[in-house]
């Protein structure tokens, strides 16, 4: 019987793939498929992280903690360190996202649980997966997940208050003056001694605008005035303020002023035939 257990294991892992689409030392999110087809429960495992997985297509079944339960698109499940897991798929395969992630980005301990995926944490899940496809991981696909983790988890309400406003004038200074640790959210927040999520919420309550707009806005600007003064090399410029690439800047540019960087070229150079 343990050979016949442990052959269905490896079977199941075979079955598995994955691939990341985005990760940093404080999170990644990954797509998982499996194509495996099996009523039996498979063999237990722990993992050693905190995670959501939402079901993006398909159906399975996950046992954890004494109780086991049916994970569809409508249903998604938080995950804790340790706990022991057994997963059956008598419907065919599926494919979800993974979201592992560190509570510090809470600020505040998620206890394993199965959730309801209603539709703003549909909304917050297809978000989340479109922008990691823009480039911009440490603010914009930061903040949708961000977003998604306390939409899915009941994130609470932050109260409004002086401290409020001292940290968010202390951001935006660390955003204007190029502080190094305003390269991305986590970094910005660790210096400000606060919760990537709190960061978030507050900034967006506060100045209307979300954390990762305002950051661009800023970048945008930088980027304006170089061109103007001649910057040769929309690359070179694209890395000097921290876009993924040549093609973020030209969205990011063209999203906030409704011009792309060679229009503007001929817009803020007289003369200028730059193509």
């Amino acid at each position: 019987m343990r050979a016949v257990l442990s052959y269905l294991a490896r079977t199941v892992r075979s079955m598995l793939s994955a691939s990341t689409l985005a990760a940093r030392p404080e999170f990644t999110v990954a797509m998982v498929g499996c194509r495996s087809d099996h009523v039996r429960w498979s063999e237990p495992e722990t993992r050693d992280d905190h995670r959501l997985v939402l079901v993006r297509r398909g159906r399975f079944r996950r046992w954890a903690n004494g109780t086991d339960a049916d994970l569809d698109p409508t249903m998604a499940y938080l995950g804790a360190p340790g706990e022991e897991e057994r997963f059956a798929h008598p419907s065919g395969g599926d494919v979800c996202t993974s979201v592992s992630f560190k509570p510090s980005l809470l600020g505040r301990p998620l206890a394993a649980t199965t959730l309801y995926v209603d539709a703003r944490v549909d909304l917050a899940h297809r978000r989340l997966v479109a922008a990691a496809g823009t480039g911009d991981i440490d603010y914009a696909l930061m903040e949708e997940l961000l977003r998604l983790v306390a939409t899915a988890a009941g994130g609470p309400t932050v109260r409004p208050g002086p401290a409020d406003r001292v940290l968010v004038a202390a951001a935006r200074e660390a955003i204007t003056e190029e502080a190094p640790e305003a390269g991305g959210l986590c970094a910005l927040a660790a210096l400000l001694e606060v919760s990537p999520y709190r960061l978030s919420r507050v900034f967006s309550r506060e100045m209307g605008v979300s954390l990762t707009r305002y950051r661009n806005r800023v970048r945008v600007a930088r980027a304006m005035d170089r061109i103007a003064e001649g910057a040769p090399s929309l690359a070179d410029l694209a890395a000097q303020l921290g876009f993924a690439d040549q093609a973020h800047l030209t969205r990011t540019i063209r999203e906030h002023v409704g011009h792309t960087p060679t229009a503007l070229r001929r817009l803020l150079i007289p003369g200028s035939r730059a193509s």
